[in-house]
């Protein structure tokens, strides 16, 4: 009994010069290390790397860049049974201890003499949160004495609702996912809130270690550590039993997602983040700044949509180039026959809004899929999905349709109908005979691309597809403003990110006849002016041989007048025209319109398009025409906001005014715009401190306007828009009527060979869109590939989903326009009783002569005056 109470005393006394060892060794820790370690305090104004987000003028999400995705959460948005399972898993004292855990503290001692490494940690939720922000990973016990004192520090200053917000947001979870937040959106696709209990505990188990408790890269070891953090948090009484046997046996449901984008506008995205880059530097990717653009959420998708599918077209009518790839699958696992195969719908619905490089997805998870079926997507490594093409290997090949293998694992069924488009592609101009059956087109082991598609009874269905070879680019504009609401640059951003709206500068052809027309207007010459159609030779000493420029087709009309030469696109009356003017002439109206003349070659070849120029620019070019007479440069950039919402920069307003009535603008003005080589667009909104703090932006004021003067005389815009609107109810664009809008007016455009098509057209309502479809590296895109047949469709399935939002209107008729009947032969004011005679219309002054011809039916001698019913 004695020995027993003398090892007792022994055992206390030991314990007791333990405790004050440790009591002593924390005291001369914090006296000797405090003064070096940074002060806690600065945890008072950290700021977390934030990524660099830009959006439509709705709000929609179009982009997302940085390195860490992270979208920090107050405490009080956390969910309690969060909380619960957190610190289940990592500090179950959490709430209350002083920072320093000592019996934690002592396992990890013991397990460093031990093992010699610590392997369980002991580290708090408080110390965790002290090496995170101001120490190294390394474990030492220098390191730990740092994080005890730092930790001490850090609950003298903080509560523990503030300790444990700056934890949650800064850890790492895997997948470039720091903070809870932004791990829910990454690993389910929806906000914290919206998880359930088994979804949180997931969360709450990734702490420990990102990649080894990943439910993506190893899901059962994630479901083994979610399972474990469950049972805790049920014999800890913070969840019942129901609770615990309704989340233990709930699957794992956690996939890759990528930024929750909402609209597919990479291409403008990226054009806002390059500017801010310029104007910020690096610091973007981490500062949470927000962009807003001008872009409109619907018109963007619908420029994508219709982009896409006209190209499709183009390729269908084109020909079949053959699969991407062949495969040997003669080692592959035979294929259940007892799979279900996906839909085109759960396609459709299953893609996300971006296809941009930053959203592709990281990983496929197969998880449930039969492992013969995963043996056949090893295949399709490599490849991934392109705009709407999915990446599919054919399996088998039967008589009405062929089944295929997708990259997620799926089989799909591809109906014969939707293959017998497959003609073999010869050259841009010939296709060869029609498939009669399924294996005339594809076969076992070949890959190819499926697309989502509506069948005949408007089902959605698979369709046979392939990367198109052509290009093509969109870009829409609120005439009223520059404001571009619309841009597509190409078919995918993932495909290529060469952005053809801003960047190429392709001939106009026909599109560009309408600003020559109107340097013809400026200077006397109208609508009812007769030009001869026919056959011309020019001699030339720079030129090897005469030039005989021709039309689209070898007819000629012989003497034209001006409005249906224009509806007609007669390219010799364009040339004449172009002689009568003046190539001087002509280029200062160019300039007028915006164009870069100083790209311009300055001969009879402009009066034909053959100036290189972007669809961005033709759109602001265009909107001259559609808001009566005033040049308004493109641009998309509504707003800059830091991540707490505070304005730092909001674009002005554009005033389109006469010149007696404008203000004067601010210099430097401060819009991003495009292009920034115009001295007269809207510069750049903000420009970067030289001064020590080079990362801190100097903002100017941005001026509440900036005056847009008139640009071109309104009666020559009237009289171009009702020419325009010609050339959409009886001319080359007479496609468009089916959008039964009369107030639509456009050009269509082709260059020689077919090289460039292009569609230019508006509506005074609000609205200019550009489409432009050719090769990125110039070639014909075959016979008859006129714009009206390639770029015109695209530019009509925009418009149809664009319109509604448009409201229809004409421009108002200007002073000094009248309108008198005419005899359409030869453009002079008609006599009473030619039954003949049509109405035209002309500026005041530029009323034509009598006819004089005496085969009028009812001439009986000059007229010395006008009559009211002849001009009005």
């Amino acid at each position: 009994m004695l020995l027993t109470k003398t090892w007792f005393r022994l055992l206390l006394a030991a314990i007791l010069v333990a405790a004050s060892g440790v009591a002593m060794i924390l005291s001369a820790s914090f006296l000797y290390l405090g003064p070096h370690l940074p002060p806690a305090s600065q945890l008072r104004e950290i700021t977390f790397q934030i990524p660099l987000r830009i959006y439509s003028r709705e709000g929609d999400l179009i982009g997302e860049y940085g390195e860490q995705r992270r979208t920090p959460i107050k405490f009080e948005q956390i969910p309690q049974d969060f909380i619960q399972a957190l610190t289940s898993a990592e500090d179950e004292r959490f709430f209350r201890h002083n920072g320093v855990d000592l019996k934690g503290l002592t396992r990890a001692a013991s397990e460093l003499v031990r093992y010699r490494e610590i392997r369980s940690g002991g580290s708090t939720i408080t110390m965790q949160v002290a090496r995170n922000f101001f120490l190294s990973q390394d474990q030492t016990f220098l390191r730990k004495f740092n994080e005890i004192v730092l930790a001490l520090q850090i609950e003298n200053i903080l509560t523990k609702e503030d300790i444990f917000e700056l934890y949650v947001n800064k850890i790492f979870l895997g997948r470039r996912a720091y903070g809870i937040e932004a791990a829910a959106q990454v690993y389910y696709g929806k906000p914290l809130n919206d998880l359930n209990l088994a979804q949180l505990a997931m969360i709450a188990g990734l702490p420990k270690a990102p990649s080894a408790y990943n439910p993506l890269s190893n899901p059962q070891r994630a479901l083994t550590r979610r399972n474990w953090i469950l049972e805790r948090m049920l014999e800890r009484g913070r969840i019942s039993q129901e609770e615990y046997d309704l989340a233990v046996s709930a699957p794992i449901t956690a996939r890759q997602h990528s930024a929750s984008l909402a609209v597919e506008g990479s291409y403008i995205a990226e054009m806002a983040r390059q500017e801010a880059l310029a104007l910020l530097g690096p610091r973007i990717y981490t500062d949470g700044i927000r962009v807003t653009t001008t872009l409109d959420s619907t018109m963007q998708q619908a420029a994508v949509s219709s982009l896409r599918h006209g190209l499709h077209v183009y390729d269908e009518r084109h020909g079949w180039r053959g699969p991407e790839a062949r495969v040997d699958i003669s080692e592959l696992p035979p294929l259940p026959t007892d799979t279900a195969v996906q839909s085109a719908s759960e396609a459709e619905a299953s893609q996300p809004a971006s296809d941009s490089e930053d959203s592709a997805p990281q990983r496929l998870d197969l998880r449930g899929i039969p492992a013969s079926i995963v043996e056949w997507t090893k295949a399709l490594r490599g490849y991934q999905r392109i705009g709407e093409l999915e990446p599919a290997l054919v399996a088998d090949v039967h008589t009405d349709r062929v089944r295929l293998v997708l990259l997620n694992g799926r089989l799909a069924e591809l109906p014969w109908a939707q293959m017998q488009w497959a003609k073999p592609y010869i050259n841009p101009s010939v296709v060869g005979s029609a498939p009669t059956k399924p294996a005339e087109v594809v076969s076992p082991g070949d890959i190819v691309r499926l697309r989502p598609v509506r069948g005949e009874h408007d089902e959605p269905v698979w369709r046979l597809a392939q990367i198109p070879a052509a290009q093509a680019a969109l870009v829409a504009i609120d005439p009223a403003n520059g404001a571009i609401r619309a841009l597509q640059g190409g078919y995918s951003f993932s495909l290529s990110n060469y952005n053809r709206a801003l960047q190429a500068q392709r001939q106009a052809g026909s599109v560009f006849k309408p600003f020559v027309y109107a340097a013809g207007l400026e200077r006397g010459i109208t609508p009812a002016t007769i030009f001869n159609d026919a056959p011309i030779v020019f001699q030339d000493d720079n030129l090897e041989e005469a030039w005989r420029p021709t039309g689209a087709s070898s007819r000629f009309y012989g003497p034209t007048r001006v409005r249906e030469a224009l509806y007609r696109s007669l390219n010799l009356v364009s040339i004449r025209l172009l002689q009568q003017v003046g190539i001087g002439n002509t280029l200062k109206t160019l300039g007028d319109f915006g164009m870069p003349t100083q790209r311009f070659a300055r001969d009879l070849s402009v009066a034909l398009g053959s100036a290189a120029v972007t669809p961005l620019e033709m759109a602001s070019s265009y909107g001259v025409f559609a808001n009566g007479g005033f040049y308004a440069p493109a641009w998309f950039i509504s707003d800059i906001r830091d991540n707490e919402g505070n304005l730092l920069w909001q674009a002005p307003e554009v005033v389109l005014c006469e010149p007696e009535d404008c203000g004067v603008n601010v210099s430097p003005a401060s819009l991003a715009s495009a292009p920034p080589s115009d001295e007269d667009a809207i510069a750049s909104p903000i420009t970067t401190d030289t001064g020590e703090d080079e990362s801190a932006p100097m903002i100017p004021p941005a001026p509440e306007q900036v005056w847009r003067p008139r640009a071109v005389d309104a009666r020559t815009i009237w009289l171009m828009d009702s020419m325009l609107r010609d050339v959409v109810r009886r001319g080359t664009a007479g496609q468009a009527r089916a959008l039964e809008r009369p107030d639509l007016a456009g050009k269509t455009g082709s260059t020689n060979d077919h090289i460039d098509a292009w569609f230019s057209g508006y509506t005074p309502g609000g609205l200019v869109a550009i489409t432009w479809v050719g090769f990125d590296n110039p070639a014909t895109l075959g016979n008859g590939e006129y714009g009206g047949r390639v770029a015109l469709p695209i530019w009509i399935d925009f418009m149809r989903e664009a319109l509604p939002e448009v409201p229809e209107a004409l421009l108002p008729q200007p002073p000094g326009i009248v309108s008198a009947r005419i005899n359409p032969d030869n453009g002079l004011r008609a006599r009473p009783g030619d039954d003949k005679a049509i109405f035209e219309y002309f500026r005041s002054e530029n009323v034509p002569e009598m006819d004089d011809s005496l085969s009028v039916p009812g001439y009986d001698g000059p007229e010395e005056q006008v009559l009211p019913e002849d001009l009005f």
